[in-house]
């Protein structure tokens, strides 16, 4: 975004401040978004960027006063990632000034994901946020309620961004992600009623609510799907999980009573390099030849299985039923694709996860590595057998993978309160120092 969205200089037309972009060949989509946003109000926006003297091989994207002319980013491989593999690039980022999406989305990104700790990031690092929490102050709103309408407004401007992608692909893409409260991550019925009111109040169709894959919110999960809200199930680390997920989302779909499924989408975020980081220090203690061999396999291996389980389930006559009615697959979303451990390469969790109905939601260091020197094949299923092998000897030389998922699933709910906790203190502290409300 304004301080860390990066793309790599290979895919300009020019490095100088004032670019024009040229298409290695038409993407009407970009010419038809640049003329959508224009109308929809963001005349007075202009895209300009300015050289990274920390990393002269990147570009870091700006916003400032101009006016607009519909200035074209080079086809990146993002763009064949989408349409040569069926796979859809999201970029796992977002704060102000949102308009700094612009040229990820001319460069093939076609969603936003977000968390609190990515909101706590951007709100507690940024002044942008400063004159609208301070008119809310002022207007009496406790600190939690300001917190919230800061995040939506973020989300509504991220999705009129991405609104032409989602017209233009009859709902299929273009969403923008919002979490319900991580205080509610055991909390059945109180998370059925936030998704229900983040639904209303951010009142857009390319919207995903998060819900956590927590045994608590699999309920959760399947009331809200059926009362056609469409939904990021975030947080899943395990088959089981995700095979609960699924059954949750298709039973959601049965008991809906709608006629017309075709408007109730969601995707499934299966959470990848968490799962090495915790893995290889469990193996680093086993500490014997045959372990440490494993480290770094057992992310991408889960996730191959994944996709195997993925496939299993979206055919036969259950699905097809649903089918019938409009249904849409519950598509798998590789999140964390982060490399934690620097040494392992920068697109271990992108590269090998490549795959049709599929998406990849990429954080920046992620993002910049694949468009630099990613290549786009089908790799997701091109060896399950040696998925399941490493899987099974994983199994043997003592890992539990259930242990694992439970784990993992602790910290990422733990890590979400943190943040959203810290922020909430931020804030607090924000108000105070500006004596808009008492200790």
């Amino acid at each position: 975004m304004a301080s860390i969205s990066k793309l790599s200089n290979p895919i300009f037309a020019s490095s100088s401040s004032s670019v024009k972009f040229r298409s290695s060949q038409p993407r009407p989509l970009v010419d038809f978004h640049t003329r959508s946003l224009l109308n929809r109000g963001f005349s007075s926006s202009r895209l300009s960027i300015r050289t990274n003297h920390v990393d002269r091989s990147s570009l870091i994207f700006r916003c400032s006063q101009i006016e607009g002319n519909g200035a074209q980013l080079k086809r990146t491989v993002l763009h064949d990632l989408y349409e040569q593999q069926g796979q859809s690039p999201w970029y796992d980022n977002l704060c102000r000034p949102v308009t700094d999406l612009l040229p990820l989305i001319s460069s093939g990104v076609r969603g936003v994901t977000s968390n609190p700790a990515i909101f706590q990031k951007a709100i507690s690092s940024s002044n942008a946020y400063n004159e609208q929490f301070r008119e809310l102050v002022q207007a009496g709103k406790d600190i939690e309620g300001a917190y919230w309408e800061l995040v939506i407004k973020d989300i509504q401007d991220a999705c009129k961004l991405f609104e032409p992608i989602y017209d233009q692909t009859d709902g299929a893409d273009g969403y923008v992600s919002v979490e319900v409260s991580p205080r509610l991550a055991d909390d059945t019925k109180g998370t059925v009623e936030a998704a229900k009111w983040l639904h209303k109040v951010v009142d857009r169709s390319n919207v995903y609510i998060k819900i956590p894959a927590t045994a608590e919110c699999i309920a959760s999960i399947k009331e809200v799907i059926s009362l056609g809200i469409s939904v990021n199930v975030t947080l899943i680390f395990s088959l089981p999980r995700y095979e609960a997920v699924i059954d949750a989302y298709l039973d959601g779909l049965e008991s809906s009573g709608l006629s017309d499924l075709s408007r109730v989408t969601s995707v499934a975020s299966f959470f990848v390099s968490r799962v090495d980081s915790l893995v290889d220090k469990m193996l680093e203690k086993i500490g014997t030849p045959e372990a440490l061999d494993l480290r770094g396999k057992a992310a991408v291996a889960q996730a191959a299985l994944a996709y195997k389980l993925y496939q299993k389930k979206f055919s036969g006559p259950r699905w097809e039923a649903l089918v019938k009615k409009g249904a849409k697959k519950q598509r798998l979303l590789w999140a964390s694709t982060s490399v934690k451990n620097p040494a392992y390469p920068d697109t271990l969790y992108v590269a090998p996860l490549i795959g049709p109905d599929t998406v990849s939601t990429m954080p920046d260091q992620a993002l910049q590595a694949f468009i630099d020197h990613g290549t786009v094949s089908r790799t997701i299923d091109s060896n399950i057998s040696e998925a399941e092998g490493i899987y099974s000897a994983l199994e043997k030389i003592g890992i539990d993978w259930n242990e694992v998922g439970s784990q993992l699933e602790l910290e990422g709910v733990e890590s979400f309160m943190k943040s959203f906790v810290s922020l909430l203190d931020s804030l607090q502290e924000k108000a105070n120092s500006l004596k808009l409300v008492s200790l």
